[in-house]
């Protein structure tokens, strides 16, 4: 008789609940789901808590991006923590009952990217909750490579936010401000954390933009020097004003706001770093001679979180005190009740919404 693939903690249900796309159109179902059996090099993960992303805000409406990309039906999520339920038979470095979260991107380890240590741009990247069933569920599996122990210091509330601070982390690491002044383009919530990790890192003043009343309330919560309102002033003029004429040093770019974009560059001081991560719906017309070329602009595009570099520093940062993000979960709801949640993202008026599998 062949050896089982996995080792499991106890006997486990059968089913689990879960939040599917299962057509190609907007909305989605909350279902019975069968519990997914990891491989031999996987990890089954039983879900403490997942959390909301603007992607799965898209997924459920179903935009041009999601009709691009997702192949119903699917289970979405891709931000969680959980405790290791079962384990795989090649898998040693974690057990079960260990505290866990996970790098959602998979890497194919095969590409030029990935065999030269860029795995976090590999070509044939696929990510968790996107391209495969994700973590809106009680249960999901994971590739043991993907895995992160999470120290018992790290809540729960913390670990299921990891993946989009991780975000935030690669971005302002990239940046360099320790000593600089930085400009938060865009206050969402990987914007509220860029803001939070900037002074975690150094950066003397961090200035912030949005046009949405909530979110510049939290931004000041957030810590941010000084809060823009961009409905009521052209930033840039502020910021060459606040900086004698300079500019800032470094801009983190989270909006992804074509308008938005072109007047953080006038606010870039010469020879400052512009760091993209907000997404533009479309192409973005820039004046490449004043704003880059002639500036020596450093631009820098982030793509996710470096793996697994951007991991350890998040969570040294978290470890170590410098670092705190509880002012960003503003709510928390049970898997039964995503409708609202995705409501109230929607509505712009939440940070972190969290949810909680029921069992």
């Amino acid at each position: 008789m062949p050896a089982p693939s996995s080792t499991l903690a106890k006997t486990l249900p059968q089913t689990m609940q879960a939040i599917q796309k299962p057509a190609a159109a907007s909305g989605f179902a909350l279902i019975e789901a069968e519990r997914p059996e990891p491989g031999p090099d996987d990890v089954l993960i039983q879900v403490s808590l997942a959390s909301i992303c603007g992607t799965d805000l898209h997924i459920t409406q179903w935009d041009e991006w999601s009709a691009s990309r997702i192949k119903p039906p699917l289970i979405y999520g891709h931000e969680f923590c959980g405790v290791v339920a079962a384990i795989g038979r090649n898998v040693d470095n974690v057990k079960v009952g260990d505290f866990v979260s996970a790098e959602m991107h998979l890497p194919c380890r095969t590409c030029r990217q990935c065999m030269t240590g860029n795995f976090h741009i590999c070509e044939k990247v696929e990510i968790v909750g996107i391209d495969r069933n994700g973590c809106f569920a009680n249960y999901v599996v994971i590739p043991r490579w993907q895995i992160i122990k999470l120290p018992a210091s790290i809540t729960p509330e913390v670990g299921a936010c990891l993946d989009s601070l991780g975000n935030a982390v690669h971005a302002v690491s990239k940046g360099n401000v320790s000593g600089k002044t930085v400009y938060v383009v865009g206050c969402g919530p990987i914007g509220l954390f860029s803001i939070r990790v900037s002074k975690a890192l150094g950066a003397t003043r961090v200035f912030a933009s949005d046009i949405s009343p909530y979110r510049l309330e939290m931004a000041k919560t957030a810590g941010a020097t000084h809060v823009l309102d961009a409905r009521e002033c052209n930033p840039s003029d502020w910021m060459l004003e606040a900086t004698q004429g300079r500019g800032v040093d470094v801009v983190l770019e989270m909006s992804g706001n074509e308008r938005a974009i072109n007047d953080a560059f006038q606010g870039l001081a010469l020879g400052g770093t512009m760091v993209l991560l907000g997404i533009p719906q479309g192409n973005v017309s820039l004046n490449l001679n004043r704003d880059v070329i002639f500036k020596e602009a450093t631009v820098l595009g982030v793509n996710g979180r470096e793996m697994f570099q951007t991991w350890f520093l998040m969570l040294e940062l978290l470890e170590s005190g410098r670092l705190n993000i509880d002012f960003i979960m503003t709510h928390r709801f049970a898997l039964s009740e995503f409708e609202t949640a995705i409501e109230l993202i929607a509505s712009g008026k939440s940070g972190k919404i969290l949810l909680e599998p029921s069992f």
